[in-house]
């Protein structure tokens, strides 16, 4: 839906930001029947939720900083995230290996471990193990095995897709009967006597601004925060401290997830199996600038590159990077060492407003569900959350057998993306066989799911698609080779002008330059539409 659709639209409760904590809390409100309007300036999930780790995790580091309770309610929701969400949501076992570690620190990580146990004690997943150095080594031929003394061995989960993950929020919440508009910036809030009763929204797309009545504005634009604040209330005090982080996708993943202490300056980085790659992060350095204008820099590029490789050896090749900003509550100090918890304040000043201040990508639907709750309270509505319950649509059992149509390779990957969903995209195929068509000649993407997307997914953009609706942007050609068949499938659908149909490419053609690498790759030829 467009937010130039909504002009002078009532509802319940409007969420600025579509992040997967904005979308949450979307979804969580439509299930308890309110009427919800989201908006997000650019694309659902485009912000901090797709340049995470795409961990799911309690956060072994936070035991140190003895947040026990932020440790607990995500070790809380990797439970449920595991139960509602299977096909996004997958479990990943851990190795902390030692090198150089004291018999103290050595038995003070064993403690740790247990305790980690301990507070996942409703947990689905193996417990911890210490391994010897022989033990380390079998179970992880990338380690350098000069000065290898063990590891620890225990269990998390992964995200691998979180823009899916966020998409399907969406999509639940608008199955529930929420507006949910993509590309539309709030861009003021209509307050009267003393109270918030609306924001006005820029169509990106229709570019047109409209008014949009609302009882209840959360303000949930992650590191976009104070922005957004200070265009729905007069404080502009800064509330948030925004980091900014960085990954780097490389050949030769490992068979386990690896936590290490850096080489640099100690503080944990991670080297993951994802999607084939390996997948190494994070840095944490304050950002004040536009968090749309992230990127990866050689520095931080060259600090991940010798913060492991003295434990799994050099890299090789960026194939590509991501970056995010994380939206962190305003503490002074090491911006590694300022708590993950979040905040959750109902405003005074605008009454009507709701802020949500921090947060992690695991406890998002949680902290949706808290915020709901006031929500409910300002609106004196008592209903109750159903989201820790109820699967995600992708997850929802079928109520047929498996379409046999496509080959096997691309029924997983169909399922690998939308889960029992695949069978909507499955159906387009099945009334136009010509839509089983791939993209492009080496990846199993369809033309089927474009459609899919501008339909069911709110897919606006041709990057839309490429970084977010499918994980083409992630492939070893980041999906340039199908970009024309995919932005003719888009002006078909959306009636593109010839001129938008060239800004489009233009623009996601500058998206995957900015994130690219330090490689060159032959480019295949485009599959036949």
């Amino acid at each position: 839906m467009r937010a130039a659709d909504l002009h002078r639209q009532a509802f319940d409760v409007l969420v600025v930001g579509g992040g997967i904590i904005g979308a949450g809390v979307a979804r969580d409100a439509a299930l308890r029947g309110l009427r919800v309007a989201l908006f997000e300036q650019d694309d659902f999930g485009s912000g901090t939720s797709s340049g995470s780790t795409r961990l799911i995790h309690g956060g072994l580091r936070y035991l140190e900083m003895l947040d026990f309770a932020l440790v607990r309610l995500d070790l809380r929701e990797r439970e449920i995230l595991l139960r509602i969400a299977p096909h996004l949501v997958a479990p990943l076992r851990f190795l902390l290996p030692f090198y150089g570690t004291s018999t103290y620190t050595r038995l003070k990580m064993r403690a740790g471990m247990w305790l980690y146990d301990a507070l996942s004690y409703d947990r689905s997943l193996e417990g911890h193990q210490m391994l010897s150095a022989q033990g380390a080594r079998d179970a992880e031929p990338r380690l350098v095995p000069e000065g290898l003394q063990g590891a620890a061995c225990y269990s998390d989960a992964q995200a691998s897709l979180p823009e899916r993950l966020c998409m399907e929020n969406v999509v639940d919440a608008m199955h529930a009967g929420a507006a949910a508009c993509n590309h539309a910036k709030v861009v003021a809030a209509v307050v009267r006597d003393g109270r918030i009763t609306g924001v006005r929204v820029q169509d990106l797309i229709a570019q047109r601004e409209v008014e949009v009545s609302g009882r209840v504005v959360v303000n949930a634009a992650g590191p976009w925060f104070d922005r957004a604040a200070g265009l729905l209330q007069a404080s502009r005090r800064p509330r948030v401290r925004t980091t900014r982080g960085i990954h780097v996708a490389c050949r030769n993943p490992p068979r386990h997830a690896l936590a290490l202490p850096s080489a640099v300056d100690g503080r944990l980085t991670f080297v993951i199996p994802w999607l084939g790659y390996a997948w190494v992060g994070t840095t944490d350095l304050d950002y004040e600038d536009d968090p749309g204008d992230v990127a990866a820099t050689a520095p931080e590029i060259d600090y991940l590159r010798k913060s492991v490789s003295p434990f799994v050896g050099d890299l090789g090749e960026v194939l590509f990077t991501n970056a995010g900003v994380r939206a962190l509550v305003r503490r002074d100090g090491h911006a590694s060492a300022v708590t993950r918890s979040h905040q959750i304040v109902a405003e005074s000043d605008p009454a009507g407003l709701i802020s949500i201040i921090g947060g992690k990508l695991t406890g998002y639907r949680g902290i949706a569900e808290e915020a709901t709750q006031r929500v409910c309270r300002l609106l004196e509505i008592r209903r109750r959350s159903t989201t820790a319950q109820r699967p995600l649509p992708g997850a929802k059992p079928r109520d047929t057998a498996p379409s046999p149509l496509l080959d096997p390779r691309t029924r997983d990957h169909l399922a690998s993306l939308y889960g029992t969903r695949s069978d909507e995209v499955l159906a387009l195929v099945g009334s136009q066989p010509e839509l089983g068509r791939p993209l492009m000649t080496d990846e199993p993407d369809i033309a089927a799911q474009v459609l899919h997307a501008v339909r069911s997914e709110a897919c606006e953009r041709v990057a839309d698609f490429v970084f977010r609706r499918s994980r083409l942007a992630f492939t070893a050609h980041r999906g340039r080779p199908a970009l024309a068949a995919i932005a003719a499938l888009m002006r078909e659908e959306l009636g593109w002008s010839d001129h938008r149909l060239a800004e489009e490419l233009t623009r996601c053609r500058h998206l995957l330059d900015r994130t690219d690498g330090d490689h060159s790759t032959a480019t295949p030829a485009i599959a036949d539409l």
